[in-house]
């Protein structure tokens, strides 16, 4: 019995002739480029629709997100980790649960449990809060972590402040409550924020404010209250970076030197002794967590896998033994 031939072709399921699917896709393109979406043949940088202007804050979040590095060298650093929770389903019991969890056991400093705040109330009512959520599409939910918020008697102070400065940039009024720790090396403060603004419309906050806006506003409250970093500060923060297992100012400074090859020459580390001294040091620390890359001996290669997030757990760099200063 003679089997049927058959032809494999390549294309999506259903269609007849993949040149002419191809031809219309061409077409299409060329039609978008023309209304100022993508160049024909590839994205246009720097232009079309853009995700992170959309929503409360896109103006003031742009505006802080282009400050320069040097401007803030001496600003106080805040970590604002940030999270959108959608309420549908069961995201509502799951409110519930997060709530129940910041405010455990042993969170406070003298180990009792966590006191629920708001902008006005020391002892907010979580229940009354997680009610008025009923309804909403999502919530947010911050983490803010100031670098010397241990020099603060209370965050309380600080985080109503902060929030406040919040609804001066979104134009609302927010509807948050928080729960500050202190059983880490670093006190922190859990904040869980409505999504409605003040007209009972989704609360829509604009992707630059989220990530660079928030930090540098929390960074302004504490270096007002602190002042800025004194020069003994910011080497004593740096020295202790050396053996931190995440990434850190030093790996980023050791990415921006670096060449395409992840390769960095002595020539490039030194600027000043104790800056080289800081750099070779890290760069054996990583090396410790990893399997280094074999290289010339007097030059250092950063692993071609590094990334800002799990940088201190890849394989790191060859022998710091000979970075010397040029």
């Amino acid at each position: 019995m003679q089997e049927d031939g058959f032809e494999p072709r390549l294309g999506r399921i259903g269609t007849r002739d993949g040149k002419a699917e191809r031809r219309y896709q061409q077409r299409v393109l060329k039609s978008a480029a023309l209304a100022g979406g993508r160049r024909f043949g590839g994205a246009s940088p720097g232009s079309g629709f853009q995700g992170n202007r959309i929503g409360r804050g896109a103006g003031i979040g742009r505006v802080l997100a282009s400050r320069g590095t040097h401007a803030a060298f001496r600003a106080r650093r805040v970590v604002v980790k940030s999270r959108i929770v959608k309420l549908k389903g069961q995201g509502l019991k799951a409110a519930r649960l997060h709530l129940r969890y910041i405010q455990r056991d042993g969170v406070t400093r003298e180990g009792q449990p966590g006191e629920l705040y708001d902008a006005e109330h020391d002892r907010a009512d979580g229940k009354a809060f997680l009610e008025r959520c009923e309804g909403d599409r999502h919530q947010f939910r911050f983490i803010v972590s100031a670098e010397d918020s241990a020099q603060y008697e209370e965050l309380k102070g600080f985080t109503r402040r902060f929030m406040a400065r919040m609804e001066e940039d979104l134009g609302t009024r927010l509807d948050w409550v928080a729960v500050d720790h202190y059983n880490t090396g670093h006190p922190h403060t859990h904040i869980m924020l409505r999504g409605k603004d003040e007209r009972g419309q989704d609360l829509v906050i604009a992707r630059d404010y989220l990530s660079t806006g928030m930090r540098e506003r929390a960074a302004e409250i504490v270096t007002l209250d602190l002042g800025p970093r004194s020069d003994l500060e910011i080497e004593t923060n740096l020295a202790r970076e050396v053996e931190q297992e995440r990434f850190t100012s030093i790996d980023r400074s050791l990415l921006k030197e670096a060449d395409s090859e992840g390769v960095l020459r002595s020539g490039a580390l030194a600027r000043d002794a104790f800056r080289q001294s800081l750099r070779a040091g890290r760069l054996q620390k990583l090396k410790r967590l990893g399997s280094p890359r074999k290289s010339h001996p007097d030059i250092g290669s950063l692993p071609r896998s590094w990334n800002r997030r799990s940088a201190a757990w890849v394989s790191a760099a060859t022998s710091s033994r000979r970075f010397t200063a040029k």
